[in-house]
């Protein structure tokens, strides 16, 4: 079965301050390269380029330099 809604990005919301340095991607090959992209929480609007990064072992994505992130902020990891 086909699902009838199908995410082509992986979406991070948070209710508390946070500093992220790496997340998990299910699903994703060692070796992809992934966008990650600051959205606003509310619309999903994009509102600019946070980095690039690769996928690692297990889906695993270490980020260069780690996000900083406010409640309530969000993020996208969009597979190139």
């Amino acid at each position: 079965m086909l699902p009838l809604h199908h995410e082509l990005h992986f979406t991070f919301r948070f209710a508390d301050d946070r500093i992220i340095p790496r997340f998990h991607l299910e699903g994703l090959d060692s070796g992809q390269r992934v966008a990650v992209f600051k959205i606003d929480a509310l619309t999903g609007e994009r509102l600019g380029l946070l980095t690039n990064a690769t996928v690692g072992e297990n889906g695993w994505v270490d980020l260069p330099k780690p996000i900083v992130v406010r409640a309530g902020d969000a993020f996208i990891a969009v597979p190139e």
